[in-house]
C-alpha cells in the first residue's frame, strides 16, 4: 500500500489560481486580481474586470460531471428555471493545467437569505420537470467519489482509512435491498439550502449542477432530512416550512435511515479532503469519525 506522504497532496488554492487565470486567457477574459471565494470541491474565483465566476474543478476525473454542470444549466435556462447560468458564448469547459474550468454569470445577492421554505419550493418544481434525453444524465451515483476520496486522502491515520473503506462497503450492501416507491426525474444531487442564492431582484436561484441525474426525488430530500433528524441543524419551524413546501417528510419513511447512512459518510468524507487546510477542519473531522465509529446519536457536528 503506498504511504500517505504518496498521496494526493490535495487540491490547493495556488494550483486552481494558475488554472484559472490559464483557462481565462484562453477565452480572452482577464484573471488577473480574481478574488478566491472558496476552495472545496471546486475552486471559485470571482473575476475581477468581469461579472463572472470562474469554477475550477479538482482534476480532469471530473471532466464528465463538469460537462453535465453546463448542459443542464442550459436545460434549465431553455425553461425559464430560476438558476445559475453558465456564460452563454463560450464553449465549456475550458482545461487548464490539468483541470477543467467553467465560467458562470456572477449572482449578485439581495438582502435575504434563501430559506429552507424556499429549497423545499424549487426542489418540488424540479423534479416535476422532464429532462431532455440529449442530457444523457446518469442515475444518482450515490456515493460519489467516496472511494476515491478515502484512497487519496492525505493526513489521516491509516486506520480511519480502513475504517471508512469497510463503512462504505456496508452501506452499499444497504442500499442494494432498499426499495424505492417514487417515479424517477430529475435530481440536483446536492439540494442543501447552500446551493440556493437570493438575487437582488429577490429570485431564488438553483446553484450547483454537478450531481445532478436522474433518479428518485429522495436523494434530493435526504439532504436536509438528515441535517434535521440526525443534526439538529434546523429548527423545528425551519423543516416544517421545508416539508410543507414541497408536501413529504422523509424522515417518515422507513428506507430513511439508509440514505441518512450515506449522507453522514459523504459529509465525513467531503471534509476529510481539506483535513490539512487548518486546526477547525481537522477537529470537526475527528468529530465526524469518532461518532460514526462509536454510533452518537443526535451527531454533535458542526457545518463546514
Amino acid at each position: 500500500m503506498a504511504s500517505a506522504g504518496a498521496r494526493t497532496a490535495g487540491f490547493t488554492a495556488s494550483a486552481a489560481r494558475r488554472a484559472m487565470e490559464a483557462a481565462c486567457a484562453a477565452v480572452r477574459l482577464d484573471g488577473s486580481g480574481a478574488e478566491l471565494i472558496r476552495l472545496g470541491e471546486n475552486a471559485l474565483f470571482r473575476l475581477a474586470g468581469h461579472p463572472v465566476i470562474a469554477r475550477v474543478a479538482r482534476s480532469l476525473a471530473y471532466m464528465d460531471s463538469v460537462r453535465t454542470e453546463v448542459g443542464v444549466s442550459r436545460w434549465l435556462a431553455s425553461e425559464g428555471f430560476p438558476a445559475a447560468r453558465a456564460v452563454e458564448d463560450l464553449e465549456q469547459p475550458v482545461v487548464a493545467a490539468g483541470h477543467p474550468v467553467t465560467f458562470w454569470h456572477l449572482i449578485r445577492e439581495g438582502n435575504r437569505k434563501a430559506t429552507y421554505g424556499g429549497l423545499g419550493g424549487v426542489l418540488r418544481d424540479l423534479h416535476t420537470m422532464t429532462p431532455p434525453d440529449v442530457l444523457g444524465l446518469s442515475a444518482h451515483d450515490a456515493f460519489g467519489r467516496t472511494a476515491l476520496r478515502v484512497e487519496r486522502a492525505a493526513g489521516i491515520p491509516e486506520p480511519d482509512r480502513a475504517f471508512l473503506k469497510e463503512r462504505g462497503r456496508e452501506l452499499r450492501e444497504r442500499l442494494a435491498d432498499l426499495r424505492f416507491e417514487s417515479e424517477k426525474g430529475p435530481v440536483h444531487g446536492d439540494a442543501h439550502v447552500q446551493n440556493l442564492m437570493v438575487d437582488s431582484a429577490g429570485r431564488v436561484l438553483l446553484i450547483d449542477f454537478e450531481n445532478f441525474c436522474f433518479d428518485h426525488p429522495e436523494w434530493d430530500l435526504m439532504v436536509t432530512a438528515t441535517e434535521h433528524h440526525r443534526l439538529g441543524w434546523q429548527t423545528r419551524e425551519q423543516y416544517a416550512d421545508f416539508v410543507t413546501a414541497y408536501g413529504r417528510d422523509l424522515g417518515d419513511w422507513e428506507g430513511f435511515a439508509v440514505l441518512r447512512g450515506i449522507q453522514e459518510f459523504r459529509m465525513t468524507t467531503w471534509l476529510m479532503q481539506n483535513v490539512g487546510e487548518n486546526r477547525s477542519v481537522a477537529e470537526e473531522y475527528a468529530r465526524r469519525i469518532t461518532s460514526l465509529r462509536n454510533g452518537t446519536a443526535p451527531r454533535d457536528w458542526q457545518p463546514g
